[in-house]
């Protein structure tokens, strides 16, 4: 039975590694994502199979303990950059202690085919065992669908190194070098040119989908707070008196103003301005339901919805608020600047022909009314009663 050729696969492996090396050079990412790492770590797979492709015209050093030594790294690269792209520091001693047993398991059993196999078929499972922990030790939700196919690529390796050192270790199988071609070798050499290719693609897939959901998360949220933002609260609002006229439930909104905020970017710079905003929106957000959703509405005024709640709830938990961001001050830069909020109240029971702006236009009524009475002072707009029909007319 013809077998493919083990030179030209061992050739093949080591360009699909090196292609996918240089591509990867190319990207530069924003932030470290462990893609520098995995570029390393397939410039040193390159190294392994073309040492692995001369064997019998490099020393046996080369070809054989340099090689898998250089797999060992490999592997414990591909460890480090799952580590970095998770944000956790590298687990050095994990991507160590492999590849120095590795080389002294190597050179030790250099004249003994036999037993480099099932050394084969017992470090390197380890190591990708240890990859696959790391990957899935938390749910990768962001990156789900790379982290799928990364780890396919990756058990692949694992079973067939691990089938292959058994079958080594268990049965009389000829010990034949490894040039030598056979059934075991070509599915082995043939896998890991499947392996690199489909574990890059996973790796970068699982970039592309943090990417992806970074964009979602940051279209949808104001990012000096981690509030929602304006559209997205008032898609939500659309969404929720939209429910509040069919169910015919109360419904209120907010708008919550910092009192002289220009006076602290004047006095304490940007940056402490910058602080106050963050303080004022970790106060509003710590102190509100489930249920209820604050955002920015713009410069230093927040917006609150609160599904399911009459007016009078509504001033209740606004004078909370006001009472709270009055007694916390923000502190910043070393110092405690104070910090106080007018906020304008407006709900009730909604009616058919209710829309959400009516809501919006009397809290900014109101606020506006809470600042000119002086500020820090909660102040609200009911929305008004509907009207009875008239009556009909007699004759």
């Amino acid at each position: 039975m013809p077998f493919l050729d083990v030179p030209t696969m061992l050739l093949m492996t080591a360009a699909a590694s090196l292609t996918m090396a240089a591509s990867l050079g190319a990207v530069r990412p924003g932030r470290r994502e462990g893609i520098s790492l995995w570029a390393l770590g397939l410039m040193m797979h390159t190294s392994t199979y073309v040492l692995y492709a001369l064997r019998g015209l490099v020393s046996d050093w080369a070809s054989i303990v340099l090689a898998n030594t250089l797999l060992s790294g490999t592997f414990a690269m591909v460890l480090a950059a799952v580590h970095q792209f998770q944000g956790r520091a590298l687990p050095w001693r994990r991507m160590a202690v492999p590849v120095a047993a590795t080389a002294l398991l190597f050179a030790f059993f250099i004249d003994d085919y036999r037993a480099r196999i099932v050394t084969a078929g017992v470090v390197p499972p380890l190591q990708l065992g240890m990859v696959l922990w790391s990957l899935w030790r938390e749910r990768p939700a962001a990156s789900l669908r790379g982290a799928t196919l990364l780890s396919v690529g990756l058990v692949m390796e694992v079973l067939l190194l691990g089938v292959r050192g058994m079958l080594a270790a268990t049965r009389d199988i000829p010990v034949e070098g490894l040039m030598q071609g056979n059934a075991m070798q070509s599915i082995t050499f043939m896998a890991a040119f499947v392996v690199v290719i489909l574990s890059s693609l996973g790796f970068i897939l699982m970039g592309k989908d943090r990417s992806d959901a970074d964009n979602r998360y940051f279209a949808a949220h104001d990012a000096l707070t981690g509030l929602v933002n304006r559209r997205s609260l008032i898609m939500a609002l659309e969404r929720d008196v939209a429910r509040a006229v069919r169910l015919r439930e109360p419904y209120a909104v907010m708008l919550v103003d910092i009192d002289h905020f220009k006076s602290v970017n004047d006095s304490h710079g940007h940056l402490a301005g910058d602080s106050v905003l963050r303080h004022v929106a970790d106060l509003l957000r710590t102190r509100l339901r489930a249920q209820d959703l604050v955002g920015r509405y713009g410069g230093e005024e927040f917006m609150v919805l609160l599904p399911h709640t009459p007016l009078g709830g509504a001033l209740e938990l606004a004078e909370t608020l006001r009472r709270a961001v009055e007694r916390l001050p923000c502190v910043g830069g070393g110092k405690e600047i104070p910090v106080t909020v007018s906020i304008g109240v407006c709900g009730g029971p909604l009616q058919p022909a209710d829309g959400w702006d009516r809501l919006v236009q009397g809290a900014d009524e109101a606020l506006y009314a809470a600042k000119l009475a002086g500020r820090n002072r909660v102040e609200s707009t009911a929305l008004a009663a509907p009207r009875p029909a008239p009556a009909p007319a007699v004759d």
